[in-house]
């Protein structure tokens, strides 16, 4: 006999058998067992969830001569019948290659005559979004009012394309993903059953690759035996044959990113490629690997929702502690937008590299959670003393001891006096940084001032990250704001970058300043 794949050798025969949809499975067995059977059904969901196998099962049942607790026996002839696919009264219809209005008016034809045996006429119609809108106005009718020994079943993956006229007519029913816990049992017993060989590791693997669908995981064990065949089949061997990559790959890949090492993180994308590893897989399970993260570093107790062994999740705890949560969404904003380009995308190895580096080098975007990341770099590299203060031109007179001037003196550059309004400054610039927030707070640091034309206050920054902050309309307002309540007089700023102007010698540091440097006011 022909070998025959693992999913039609394996597909559920009776309700029993069916896995990850009971709320679906149960009402149906009431209704057959209560004798309250309607007369259309709509069968939603993503693919592979068990939509067809249930209607099947379904036809069986109504029609099965001794049925067991609403599910079919399989032995009476008309469940052989159908199993055999030589019953009369189970009509599938695949709606994507007969979508016409003719197809429909034959329907309407045949449902005229009564079954030649059993009682009900069962049409399963696939994928019936399909139809034109032609086809649905000559179904509506007859499913709107067929006769008493007639079913229709209308299986879709895009509910929203149906009309919402047949949507009325029918009882809508939703498949679910299944679980990856369900499909992992599940494979388990087929595994064994079939004398497989497989790590428990690899199993759940495949049930996680398969994205809620048994029909998917099935496959995939399938295409995994056939390379692996009369060997046991390991973890490795699995993401060999799916090109995906190891979980422990994904923890060196962040600590690099962690640290901002370009160089390691392009050299690790160079290793996956060279052994082969498919790129839309690395970025899709590279995604879900910081969804774990979030959610392990989440204030709720999430870690439920985490699909790990106990020791993957102790290494993952230690890995979601090296970047804040910030940081994580914005990695996934990133990873998210990758995914949908480099599916369809010649070169992709170009697109994560980029992205990666995107990753290491947040001033590469103009946005808020990059410039939240860029903060919290800067503020590790200060906690750590890394980061010293930037050199600017502080054109500040120390106070001298003792009378006359010495050489040094001398030596040093004449001081333009400041006004009352500059003084005023200075003596409040640290009130003004308490009202400020700690980000923007953080932002001033360095900062110098002068005065600038038309009484505006001229803010010199150090360098183009903090320049870019003030660049914001609401960040300038909320400090002028600040400024001017503390001044008691209206504040305008204008913002310079401190590298471009030092030279002029006009910036003083105002904490400097505050902290009793001699300073010559002018009157």
């Amino acid at each position: 006999m022909a070998y025959q794949a693992l999913y039609r050798k394996w597909r559920p025969s009776g309700f029993d058998e069916v896995r990850g949809q009971d709320h679906i499975v149960t009402t149906l067995k009431n209704q057959i067992q209560m004798n309250r059977i309607g007369h259309a059904y709509l069968f939603c969901g993503t693919r592979g969830t068990g939509k067809t196998t249930i209607a099947k099962i379904f036809a069986k049942a109504v029609n099965c001569e001794h049925p067991v607790n609403g599910s079919p026996c399989n032995e009476c002839a008309m469940c052989r019948a159908v199993n055999e696919q030589r019953s009369m009264n189970v009509i599938e219809i695949d709606a994507a290659s007969n979508n016409g209005v003719d197809n429909i008016r034959e329907i309407r034809d045949e449902v005229a005559y009564s079954p030649s045996e059993g009682r009900y006429k069962v049409y399963i119609i696939d994928e019936v979004h399909m139809l034109s809108i032609g086809a649905f106005n000559a179904l509506l009718k007859t499913l709107e009012e067929p006769p008493s020994y007639v079913i229709f079943i209308l299986a879709t993956t895009e509910a929203h394309k149906i009309p919402i006229t047949i949507l009325s007519r029918c009882q809508r029913y939703d498949f679910r993903r299944i679980s990856t816990a369900t499909i992992a049992g599940r494979l388990r017993e087929l595994a064994d059953a079939e004398g497989i060989d497989a790590e428990d590791a690899a199993l759940n693997y495949v049930a996680r690759m398969a994205d809620g669908s048994m029909r998917d995981a099935l496959s995939l064990l399938d295409q995994c035996n056939a390379f692996y065949i009369g060997q046991k089949l390991k973890y490795e061997n699995v993401l060999e044959v799916l090109g995906a990559v190891d979980t422990s790959v994904f923890g060196r890949l962040l600590r690099y990113v962690a640290v901002q090492d370009t160089t390691a993180v392009i050299r690790l994308v160079d290793e996956i490629v060279m052994q082969g590893r498919e790129l839309t897989q690395f970025v899709v399970d590279f995604t879900w690997y910081l969804r774990n993260l979030l959610m392990i570093q989440s204030s709720g107790d999430l870690t439920d929702l985490v699909e790990a062994s106990e020791e993957q999740l102790r290494t993952m705890q230690e890995e979601a502690a090296l970047v804040d949560a910030n940081t994580l969404m914005r990695y996934i904003r990133i990873f998210s937008d990758l995914s949908g380009q480099v599916r369809y995308s010649t070169q992709k190895r170009v697109l994560v590299e980029v992205a990666l580096i995107k990753l290491c080098q947040p001033a590469m975007e103009r946005n808020l959670d990059s410039l939240v990341n860029r903060l919290s770099i800067l503020e590790q590299k200060m906690a750590q003393g890394i980061a010293a203060a930037p050199q600017t031109a502080v054109n500040v007179q120390s106070d001298m001891t003792g009378a006359g001037g010495s050489g040094a003196e001398a030596a040093k550059p004449q001081q333009k006096a400041l006004s009352e309004d500059i003084k005023l400054i200075i003596e409040r610039w640290k009130q003004v940084l308490g009202d400020l927030t700690p980000s923007m707070g953080l932002m001033l640091k360095g900062a110098c001032i002068s005065e600038g034309p038309e009484h505006q206050l001229m803010i010199g920054l150090p360098d183009e990250m903090r320049y870019g902050y003030f660049e914001d309309e609401n960040h300038r307002q909320t400090l002028e704001q600040a400024l001017s309540e503390r001044a008691g007089k209206e504040v305008r700023a204008a913002f310079v970058k401190l590298q471009q102007e030092a030279a002029a010698g006009d910036f003083i540091d105002p904490v400097q300043a505050f902290q009793g440097i001699d300073i010559i006011y002018e009157d």
